[in-house]
């Protein structure tokens, strides 16, 4: 439920030393005892502010910040983030860690008037997780710790109710034995269902509290079975096992799958807070809720959240119980509801965005237990961004950096078409927007194996629970019968940009008969086609079509900003391109091969063409001429085959010049390996020797074989390839110089403004570049003799190889530009190919941490990265005016454009569809605060 700007998760290679640590470090330093450097381990909630997430986490933090507000939170301390990494580093908690809880300890003692666990009166105490980034799930919370067998009744006296006391005690030993002790959540479950069946009790409200007595002996057995021991009666032991166990939770397998997910660092290490418990189950006065300034996934401004009366916290966000909309709380208890929105305001004004806030109510008094940034849908996010804008919040360019290109992706994924034939089996809360549609899958291990063999799924459940996140990362949305907008499966969905309908009541799950169950009686099986609308909350049965996203209509030039049918998604989306293409350094051009997809590359923003691969020109029908040039065997056949290529070539150029009108095309020439112009050898030899068989052999196949076995590499990406195609192949790279120049100044005569350059790929040596470059400027300049044109292209290479960017100074002699082709460049440096490592082990390269993320999603800086950075700087120290892009795909991704930006580079160029998200992500790089390393 909260928000954060993402770092990304590197290998720990490829991380400044020590850099995620700083901040919690020095504060930590400053605050120990004068003329020491022992370390401050744990804060009071009046010692720390918003400012110190690094070591207090964002929940320890924000009490902080609230309670220095003066608002009404419980009394509390913070465990650091620096204390929780000494546990992981080590085994053991730091020395200095049990006098300093001690000392906390007993002056929040001192500050309520009791003891913890006391026997009469006790305080109670939670236990909660809290990294400097939100992660729903990494740990559920611990409540009502302190609480035992001496204590219970003490507790009952004091509230002056007994089922309230043994309800508490009930979940404690309930979250205790699931969290702490590690028993399997679903056995607490299942006797909590016999009791209510027994008690024929809709929800666990209507047991008495007899009933939870008898729930609270069936726990400690479960407890006792499960754990191999009792649940602990000291309240200090129940409350240092369970700071041990959210130090532990960090390394936990959902924590990490989640970081992964997020591209959080792994060596960050949690915070833990201690707060004194208030109690939303004392009765209706009473209750627990979730609250948001603004609507998290549409942005619109109102009152939005979740309250449920006589519960405790975990029972809101937890979804069993489905909650009334917090606009109710007005008419149950008219003066909590008007503090909470006093106090609502004050910390939207104060955060200057979007708070998403936890709050109890305690017999008619308002309590905070927690604020944070909150998670938003995408669409939200730009909303809400100019939204503050136009409220004089914030700026422009602070509403640059609340939005990403991850999120702007999202807003041009397809939606479904409003006027297709539909069969709507439900509706519920419209959680996480977005169009998804897949096989019905009822748990996680389904959704995994599924989504694996290539299925696209929709994972169903009740509701979902932190054991379910690899099912949801898997699912292309998430389904459930329970639970409202600040769900699990809501919150979790919105912060993976993942389509989510929550809620839908009508529907009746059923997870052991893998069913879903219409309210008419039909039913959906496992395996069966659903489509959820997460814009609507629509469910439907059977695959919804879908049409392009109001977002892409914008960028196509179908829809105005201004139009009326545009709604204030595509104005706000209008409004922060428009600023971010004002600020922004960085060029952006496409990867287009053709003039079609130059002609939306242009549309969607692009300044040029900084790659056109010629090799996928020379498929389809053209694939023979290609045949007939590798097996020419005289001079005279293959510049006769050259010859028939020649104005088919030109005919492509011309048409992409005219598309790219004033603005440069980079053309590449010949790159991949000449085998892969030739049919396959399996199926080539198996019809040669099926001719061969029937005594009706044919000559040009019995050729074309002998080419192949002739042509066969090892591996080819490290063969005959790109320039040295162009050294051993006679005429061919001159072939494809012509056209081009040809191309030009056809365009040229018709008062066209083509801007080409000629990029030579696989360099590795200046002497390999500088013999192409002398036949092509031969070829240049006959051309212009022959047209009376001035061509004036530009000549220069592809820095694809470790060696071209280790020897870039030597090659900036005679290249006039350079482009960083990133792709083989990681291949190279990192020696796999992309293709058959991806599968074989990446996926464990990114469990052990070896990976933080693929080097092909992200650029690794401190490899490839490294050879860019040193190529850039060599380049330009022998060539000042030397234009440097990169034409890999990392050229659209938002973390590698900031360091493409950082190098000083002048452009990117990626496909057409990832234009605008390099756009965005170029303008946040040029506008980041000085010294801000986050994305």
């Amino acid at each position: 439920m909260s928000s954060h700007s993402k770092t990304t998760d590197t290998p720990k290679s490829a991380r400044p030393s020590g850099e995620t640590r700083k901040t919690g470090r020095k504060a930590a330093a400053k605050s120990g005892t004068a003329g020491t450097a022992t370390p401050k381990f744990v804060y009071d909630f009046r010692e720390g502010n918003r400012d110190l997430k690094d070591l207090l986490g964002g929940k320890g933090a924000n009490l902080a910040e609230m309670t220095n507000l003066g608002l009404p939170v419980p009394p509390g301390f913070t465990i650091t983030t620096e204390a929780c990494r000494t546990f992981l580093e080590s085994g053991e908690e730091p020395p200095a860690l049990r006098d300093e809880v001690s000392a906390h300890l007993a002056a929040l003692e001192s500050e309520m008037g009791k003891r913890l666990g006391q026997a009469d009166d006790p305080l109670l105490v939670s236990v909660r997780s809290g990294a400097k980034f939100s992660m729903p799930g990494m740990m559920d919370t611990v409540l009502n710790i302190g609480l035992s067998d001496a204590s219970v009744a003490g507790l009952a006296a004091q509230a002056g109710d007994e089922r309230f006391a043994w309800d508490s005690y009930r979940r404690l030993i309930q979250m205790f034995g699931k969290t702490v002790l590690d028993i399997d959540g679903d056995l607490f479950e299942e006797a909590l269902e016999e009791v209510k069946r027994a008690k024929k009790a809709a929800t666990d409200v209507e047991l008495g509290a007899d009933d939870l007595k008898k729930l609270v002996k069936r726990y400690k057995k479960i407890v006792a079975d499960g754990a191999g021991r009792e649940f602990p009666q000291d309240p200090r032991e129940q409350m240092d096992l369970a700071v041990k166990a959210v130090f532990a939770s960090w390394n936990g397998d959902r924590a990490k799958l989640y970081r992964r997910q997020e591209r959080i660092p792994h060596d960050l290490g949690t915070a833990v807070t201690i707060c004194s418990m208030v109690f939303g189950n004392l009765g209706p006065d009473s209750g627990t809720g979730v609250a948001f300034t603004r609507d998290p996934a549409s942005g619109h401004q109102g009152v939005y959240g979740d309250y449920l009366q006589n519960a405790q916290g975990e029972d809101v966000v937890a979804g069993i119980r489905n909650t009334v909309a917090l606009a109710d709380l007005e008419s149950v208890d008219k003066a909590s509801y008007e503090q909470l929105m006093e106090i609502m305001a004050t910390l939207e004004n104060h955060y200057l965005d979007l708070c998403d806030i936890e709050f109890t109510i305690e017999r008619g008094k308002l309590w905070m237990l927690q604020t944070r940034v909150g998670k938003r849908t995408a669409g939200a996010a730009f909303r809400i961004a100019t939204q503050l804008v136009d409220q004089g919040l914030i700026d422009e360019a602070e509403a640059l950096q609340r939005v990403n290109g991850a999120q702007l992706a999202q807003l041009m994924f397809p939606r479904f078409d409003e006027d297709a034939t539909v069969e709507m089996i439900g509706r519920g809360i419209a959680a996480s927007p977005g169009a998804a549609v897949g096989r019905a899958v009822f748990d996680s291990y389904t959704a995994i194996k599924w989504s694996r063999s290539g299925e696209k799924v929709i994972l169903i459940r009740r509701e979902t629970n932190p054991d379910d996140l690899d099912g949801m990362i898997a699912a292309e949305g998430i389904l459930t019968s329970r639970g409202g907008k600040t769900s699990h499966a809501a919150v979790v969905a919105r912060g993976m940009g993942k389509t989510c309908v929550c809620g839908a009541e009508e529907l009746e799950v059923d997870t052991k008969q893998r069913r879903l169950t219409m309210a008419g009686g039909r039913v959906v099986e496992e395996g069966d086609t659903v489509s959820i609308d997460g814009s609507s909350g629509k469910v439907y049965l059977g695959e919804v079509p879908v049409v392009p996203s109001p977002v892409v209509e914008y960028f196509e030039g179908r829809m105005h900003a201004g139009a009326d049918e545009a709604d204030e998604l595509v104005a706000a989306v209008h409004r922060i391109m428009a600023y971010a293409d004002r600020v922004r350094r960085l060029r952006v051009r496409a990867n287009a091969d053709n003039a079609e997809d130059a002609l939306r590359a242009r549309r969607f923003g692009a300044q040029g063409i900084g790659l056109c691969r010629t090799e996928h020109m020379f498929l389809g029908e053209r694939r023979e001429m290609v045949e007939k040039l590798i097996l020419a065997d005289t001079d005279s056949e293959r510049e006769q085959a050259l010859k028939a290529l020649l104005p088919l070539q030109k005919k492509d150029f011309v048409e992409l010049f005219e598309a790219m009108d004033g603005l440069p095309v980079t053309v590449r020439l010949l790159d991949p390996p000449l085998h892969e112009f030739l049919p396959d050898i399996t199926e080539l030899s198996v019809r040669v020797a099926l001719a061969e068989s029937r005594e009706d052999p044919n000559e040009n196949d019995l050729r074309l074989l002998q080419a192949v076995h002739r042509l066969h590499e090892q591996n080819p990406m490290l063969g005959l390839r790109g320039v040295r195609l162009g050294l051993v192949i006679p005429g061919l790279f001159t072939m494809q110089v012509r056209a081009i120049a040809e191309a030009v100044a056809e365009r040229k005569a018709t008062k066209g403004d083509p801007r080409a350059e000629i990029m030579i790929p696989l360099v590795g040596t200046v002497q390999e570049l500088e013999i192409v470059k002398d036949e092509a400027e031969q070829v240049i300049s006959e051309v212009e003799a022959a047209t009376g044109a001035s061509l004036k292209l530009s000549l220069g290479t592809m820095i694809e190889l470790p060696r071209a960017a280790l020897t870039a100074g030597q090659i900036a002699e005679a290249a006039e530009f350079f482009s960083f082709g990133t792709n083989d460049l990681t291949q190279t440096v990192w020696g796999f190919s992309r293709d058959d490592v991806e599968a074989s082990f990446f996926t464990a390269y990114l469990e052990k941490g070896i990976f933080g993320v693929s080097p092909f999603e992200t650029i690794d800086r401190d490899g490839v990265g490294k050879l860019v950075a040193d190529a850039v700087k060599a380049g330009r120290a022998t060539r000042p005016e030397l234009k440097l892009g990169v034409c890999g795909e990392h050229g659209g991704d938002p973390e590698s454009v900031h360091f493409f930006h950082d190098v000083g580079l002048d452009y990117v160029s990626c496909s057409p569809f990832r234009i605008p998200v390099a756009r965005l992500e170029a303008a946040r790089a040029a506008a980041r605060p000085t010294g801000d390393t986050t994305r």
